[in-house]
């Protein structure tokens, strides 16, 4: 489990692609290497995977072909910055909210408004996930929890603080790139119900 807190962002500084998977080897800062083990799990851009390697400061993860095709780490190359979260530990405070690294979708950035006073994106992601996203609501964004800004038929705005562009690589965002979109599963749960009782209670009302 992870908090949607990112602790770093890290280049990546080695792709080897093989059948079926790519093999991606990251660079990581010695506070965030410190304990970790073969085994262990680490957000990377919001996906939870697998430590397969530890060498120096280098981290190895094995990223298979369904990961590839659902998020944006099939785009990755070398240098490429990538937000980094170890999971949750026992008695850590959770400053954003419970995140499974599991993403839902990607969403496409189709704005991208940076002036002295704002840093605000524009993201659309598919209708049937859009029934999730709130105003006000939680969204897990390349793995930062992120609060959701006006909501419209297909899109939603984030209005980025400063000290999150400083901390993840949400600042290079332009229009075009594809971000990892995770929703929050409160928010899934409560609507998939709602809609269940209302359909259950529109199908009894008709006959």
């Amino acid at each position: 489990m992870f908090t949607g807190i990112v602790q770093a962002t890290c280049n990546v500084v080695a792709i080897t692609k093989k059948n079926g998977l790519n093999t991606i080897e990251i660079a990581f800062p010695s506070h965030l290497i410190q304990g970790l083990v073969t085994g262990a799990s680490v957000a990377t851009n919001g996906v939870c995977l697998t430590v397969t390697k530890v060498a120096d400061d280098r981290v190895f993860f094995d990223v298979m072909e369904e990961t590839l095709n659902v998020t944006n780490l099939v785009n990755l190359s070398v240098d490429s910055p990538v937000n980094i979260e170890r999971s949750l530990t026992f008695g850590s405070e959770i400053g954003g909210h419970i995140l499974s690294g599991h993403v839902h979708t990607q969403a496409l950035v189709t704005e991208v408004s940076h002036t002295e006073q704002h840093f605000n994106l524009t993201l659309e992601v598919a209708p049937k996930w859009m029934n999730y996203i709130l105003y006000k609501g939680f969204v897990g964004v390349n793995g930062c929890s992120l609060t959701v800004g006006k909501v419209t038929e297909h899109s939603f705005k984030l209005h980025l603080i400063p000290e999150t562009l400083a901390l993840t690589n949400l600042s290079e965002c332009k229009q075009g790139d594809r971000l990892n979109i995770e929703i929050d599963g409160q928010t899934q749960a409560i609507v998939d119900t709602v809609e269940r009782v209302l359909a259950k209670r529109f199908a009894l009302q008709s006959n």
